[in-house]
């Protein structure tokens, strides 16, 4: 039986007896009221929050979690830590700590809470908010348990196909964190008749492990499900699934519409230039998407500018109203992906004002050490005619007017692209008639390639994959169905903004690593509406085309593409 409030004076005798197991305390910073092994008690001096550091009262909590403060006004000693009040300073097995790791409060001498559970060997864990505190502490020379591992399935006998729902309750003997779990044979499905075992195994904060925990049961009897009909009711966006068929499905019968657009002005040539120099040039007046994908070739550090040059007798104001950039960086994947992420979580707008001949940079990379890379997607607005220079510059060069009068204009490399493409902004408009069906992005036939031309020597291009266009798709007739992204041209990382009744959400394309695989598509998207609007950016340094599959879905309806089901996570 419980008791009411429990005063500190009156657990000093229950701790002087002598802690037989592990002593967990509750608190909450500024608040009297905590808890010892759920018993309720008050304490004198209540944690504090000071310069962002949670700090407790030294005596009085020690002496709640069961240990000894030893030692007098002149120096303090509980478990491995040692402080003086007086000046006030603190060490941990004789090393000196940060000076604001002990505070004097009203005579009242406090620690860091995070120190202090050091110094005992505690675990200690915070609330989100960073207010709240859990510290366990075992008896002083007691010996720390190993955690049990533990998980239930909810049947011993399923179909291939059924779903496999794993309840786990591991548990720590003396409250300790359990830090990681390492599953054998866990599977959220079985589609092939046998016996599996699965066993879980859990980890400490203090680094301890437990035995491997098993269980058995069997798969038999008539499959419930293949893996693509298992997948369509309840994977979830980001999950890879196999469909042999998907490049079989016919394509959706599209529209493409010819809407007002403006110009691409795109930089990739050459991609690593070897000396400073400018890599493309043209102008503007209005409304452009700036795009360059460059990697630093020069001997030593270097940086990527967009200068603009006002071309007016007036002033000029440009302004950014949308960016997306990965730099520095050296994996080609990222850098694509990265940006448009970046990109769809832009908001605001940011401006400068250009004096007529003036040069200002709207873009300036961070250095570029050698060997490293840079991936920039820009939408300006010029109010006037300025010209745009693209420019890789050492790093001691500014990029000043002076200095881009000087430089050479570096020649294509042959196998990249450069070049201004109008239409920037591809609208698409589709109606579902039948499924599953696939709406292709980038294969330069069914989607065709965006033309233009290289301002410097007036040669013709056609950007192959359309990188940096915005294809503003919406799509009717969606609703039960399911919406997957299928590789058809290698690895692809990139990203999308998907809007879906009232949800509007950025989707990394794929959750973790790249997809690869045409008949492995990754989940998107469940729409809860019959109508939703997808902005996609093919994604620099990922390989196009890439499908867009839209599949009938069989799932318990969702909305924003989570499946209401049951699921127990661990």
């Amino acid at each position: 039986m419980r008791s009411g409030l429990l005063p500190l004076l009156g657990l000093l005798a229950v701790s002087s007896a002598g802690a037989v197991g592990s002593v967990q305390v509750q608190a909450a910073v500024d608040q009297n009221a905590a808890y010892r092994n759920g018993d309720a008690l008050i304490l004198v001096s209540p944690p504090r929050l000071i310069k962002g550091r949670t700090l407790l009262p030294m005596r009085e909590m020690a002496t709640v979690l069961g240990q000894t403060v030893l030692g007098d006004a002149t120096q303090l000693q509980v478990g491995r830590l040692s402080v003086d009040p007086r000046r006030p300073l603190a060490s941990l097995d004789g090393v000196a700590q940060p000076n604001d790791s002990v505070v004097v409060l009203n005579n009242v001498v406090y620690v860091s809470a995070k120190l202090l559970a050091d110094a005992l060997n505690a675990n200690l864990s915070f609330s989100d908010d960073g207010r709240s505190l859990t510290i366990t502490a075992l008896p002083p020379g007691g010996n720390p348990l190993t955690p049990q591992a533990r998980f239930s399935t909810d049947k011993l006998t399923y179909a291939p196909g059924e779903r496999v729902v794993y309840t786990e309750y591991a548990f720590d003997p003396d409250g300790s964190d359990l830090t990681s779990r390492k599953w054998t044979g866990r599977q959220d499905v079985y589609f092939v008749p046998g016996t599996y075992t699965v066993s879980l195994q859990v980890t400490n904060a203090r680094g301890l492990s437990s035995a491997p925990f098993s269980r058995t049961f069997t798969v038999t009897g008539q499959p419930i499900d293949t893996p693509l009909s298992y997948a369509l009711k309840y994977a979830t966006p980001g999950d890879t699934f196999s469909d042999a068929q998907v490049l079989t499905y016919p394509a959706i019968n599209a529209q493409t519409l010819q809407t007002p657009s403006y110009p691409l002005i795109f930089s990739d040539s050459p991609e690593a230039p070897t000396q400073s120099g400018i890599l493309y040039q043209d102008s503007l007046n209005g409304q452009a998407r700036l795009l360059a994908y460059h990697v630093n070739a020069l001997s030593g550090p270097a940086r990527l500018y967009v200068v603009a040059r006002n071309l007016e007798s007036r002033p000029v104001e440009v302004r950014t109203t949308r960016q997306g950039e990965t730099a520095p960086t050296r994996i080609e994947g990222l850098l694509g992906q990265v940006t448009l992420l970046e990109y769809f979580a832009s908001s605001g707008s940011q401006s400068v004002t250009v004096q007529p001949g003036e040069s200002v940079a709207i873009y300036a990379s961070p250095t570029l050490s050698s060997g490293s890379g840079v991936n920039m997607m820009q939408d300006v607005m010029a109010s006037g005619r300025v010209e745009l220079t693209y420019a890789m510059l050492e790093a001691s060069l500014p990029p000043t007017a002076q200095v881009l009068q000087q430089l050479p204009f570096l020649q294509p490399d042959g196998r990249h692209q450069r070049g201004t493409f109008q239409n920037a902004v591809r609208v698409i408009r589709a109606n579902l008639t039948q499924l599953p069906a696939r709406l292709v992005i980038g294969d330069g036939m069914v989607d065709p390639a965006v033309t233009g031309v290289d301002a410097l020597t007036n040669q013709p291009q056609q950007l192959i994959g359309n990188y940096g266009v915005l294809y503003d798709i919406e799509v009717q007739g969606v609703g039960g169905t399911a919406v997957a992204l299928s590789p058809r041209g290698g690895l692809y990382r990139g990203a999308m903004n998907i809007e879906d009744g009232p949800i509007i959400q950025v989707l990394k394309l794929p959750k973790v690593g790249a997809t690869g695989t045409p008949d492995q598509p990754t989940l998107l998207w469940r729409p809860a509406s019959n109508h939703i609007s997808i902005d996609f950016v093919p994604a620099s340094g990922s390989n196009l085309p890439i499908s867009l599959v839209f599949y009938r879905s069989a799932a318990p309806g969702g909305v924003g593409g989570v499946i209401n089901i049951k699921r127990y996570t661990p």
